[in-house]
């Protein structure tokens, strides 16, 4: 449905005030906006990797750039800093986040590569951004901080680090918003690849986006069973929401970064944005950041 292709798109929001999906190319350093309606992308330009957008309650979104919290104003393209972290890790910036039940922003970072498939290990660690402004860290030694969402009674906490290629469980306090007691969930198969984005649904199934695998899959957090794949036309899959007026259409991000010239030849796709429909499943609205 998005032809613009991104570097790196990711961390898709469905915004129902807007009836328009946001999300980001990190390596573009770019907040982006597109309309179903008019089918325009508008962008707004920063000036950091930008790893994750969410929505305020009071208009306007909450990301994380670089190694810092931020308001976006999507009107004046203001952008206004809350917090900077890991100011002593030069390399590390934020990666995926999402809003939690009470209006918190959960974000993790990651160590960049320093080369092709060179980065340092457990540099990253998961924050939450009260609506107070006050930051507690979750998790630490984090390699890429990833794909979260919270089970439809608020009990658990989902979280994904990349390179343990599964996702985890945690106990989760809706009061507090602490997270605990981890514990695997699933771990993905070979042709899978590596876990990214994740959403949940309306009956409480988590879908899971495959970077380098081309797929989406379901899996059951009750039983730790995939019961589903969706594979797509491009490898790069790194995220996913669902979205449209009744939550009934999955939108789906993908990256050409990362694909050597022969390979984006034979791959036209990489780094545009995909619908799915018939998945006989909703999704549910996204939580706004209480502040």
């Amino acid at each position: 449905v998005v032809k613009e292709k991104n570097r790196m798109g990711e961390c898709p929001v469905w915004e129902e005030r807007e009836s328009a999906l946001v999300y980001v190319d990190i390596n573009s350093q770019k907040v982006c906006r597109w309309s179903p309606l008019t089918n325009e992308v508008q962008s707004v330009s920063v000036d950091a990797r930008v790893g994750s957008v969410a929505l305020r309650q009071c208009g306007g979104y909450v990301i994380a750039l670089g190694t810092r919290f931020a308001f976006l104003d999507w009107d004046t393209q203001a952008v206004t800093t809350i917090l900077e972290l890991e100011q002593d890790k030069l390399n590390n910036r934020f990666n995926d986040g999402k809003v939690d039940p009470k209006g918190r922003f959960f974000a993790g970072t990651m160590a960049e590569e320093t080369a092709p498939g060179v980065r340092a290990r457990r540099q990253g660690a998961l924050y939450t951004l009260f609506p107070d402004h006050s930051v507690i860290k979750q998790l630490d030694q984090v390699d890429i901080s990833n794909g979260l969402d919270w089970s439809l009674d608020h009990r658990t906490f989902f979280h994904i680090d990349s390179l343990t290629y599964a996702v985890h469980a945690f106990s989760y306090d809706v009061h507090t918003g602490k997270i605990a007691c981890p514990k695997l969930l699933y771990r993905l198969a070979k042709e899978e690849h590596m876990p990214d984005g994740m959403c949940i649904d309306a009956e409480g199934k988590l879908w899971v986006a495959c970077i380098d695998g081309g797929r989406v899959i379901r899996v059951d957090p009750e039983t730790g069973k995939r019961i589903q794949t969706v594979t797509l036309p491009t490898p790069r899959i790194t995220s996913c929401c669902f979205g449209g007026k009744d939550y009934s259409e999955m939108y789906v991000t993908s990256a050409y970064d990362g694909l050597d010239e022969a390979t984006l030849a034979k791959e036209p796709h990489a780094g545009e944005i995909f619908k799915i429909t018939g998945l006989g499943v909703k999704g549910i609205p996204q939580n706004f950041y209480a502040a």
